[in-house]
């Protein structure tokens, strides 16, 4: 697949929380190609580097982006103004497997929340969102996801919206049944899923984070162990993700072993 840059315009922006932007991109024929769980590069002025951010939504001819302002980088896009142009390569990445008809699960943590809007809609009535965050003013996109999915649950750390707890306490309520689980967000949230998700027998992908820098596999700055089989080997975030099965992923630490060297003599 060639990846070629193209420019959006920016039609809509909105500050979600005091350091989360809401972007909105049009660009017809890129988001015609988005599908959920894939990612874009965006360009920021003056920076070398691309900051690749997650597919929250598209509308029609519009993708939609929700970021947090980590950094430099992320801190100049949201300096951006409607009207203006955004520079972007996508859309990037393997999404999730989705199937409208199955009961499926789909979890957000934090900054891992966007991504799963577009999937929960592919399911509507059949999707069961839980959401966590770390206290109440985090809390986002909760009435876009009412909106997309069967049911939403909010989890709160400290107790101060929804559930007082983690993801975990509300998936053990709901797993029973489920045909599959989706999530996104940080790595011991998705351990934890993906050790829930295989004692009840429910297929599991994530979405993994990782820092990128080309996002098309060129640079293998993203690689993360998987198993192949019984191998543990390296894949790249960027191109054979982000999303994995939750079981083939090496949430142990596992390393890729050296292949062996053959002895002469």
């Amino acid at each position: 697949m060639k990846y070629d840059a193209q420019d959006c315009e920016l039609v809509e922006k909105y500050q979600l929380t005091p350091t989360i932007y809401d972007f909105r991109l049009r660009n017809p024929a890129l988001a015609a190609l988005t599908k959920p769980g894939q990612f874009v590069q965006v360009l920021v002025p003056s920076k070398t580097l691309r900051r690749p951010i997650s597919v929250c939504d598209v509308e029609g001819d519009v993708i939609r982006l929700v970021f947090e302002v980590r950094g430099e980088g992320t801190a100049l896009m949201a300096q951006t103004r409607v009207g203006e142009t955004v520079n972007i390569i996508a859309p990037l990445g393997h999404g999730f497997t989705l199937h409208p008809n199955e009961k499926t699960i789909f979890i957000g943590g934090g900054i891992g929340v966007p991504p799963m809007l577009y999937s929960a809609k592919q399911c509507g009535s059949n999707a069961i969102v839980i959401n966590g965050f770390r206290h109440k003013e985090a809390v986002i996109l909760e009435e876009d996801f009412r909106q997309a999915a069967g049911r939403v649950i909010i989890t709160t750390d400290d107790g101060s919206y929804g559930i007082h707890g983690f993801v975990t306490q509300p998936l053990a309520e709901v797993i029973e049944g489920a045909d599959r689980i989706c999530a996104c967000g940080p790595t011991p949230m998705l351990r934890n899923i993906a050790k829930m998700a295989q004692q009840y027998g429910v297929p599991c992908e994530v979405s993994l984070e990782q820092r990128m820098a080309c996002g098309v596999g060129a640079c293998l700055g993203c690689a993360v162990a998987v198993k192949d089989g019984d191998r543990v080997v390296y894949r790249h975030v960027c191109k054979d993700g982000p999303v994995f099965s939750s079981e083939a992923v090496a949430w142990d630490g596992e390393k890729p072993q050296p292949p062996a060297v053959k002895k002469e003599g």
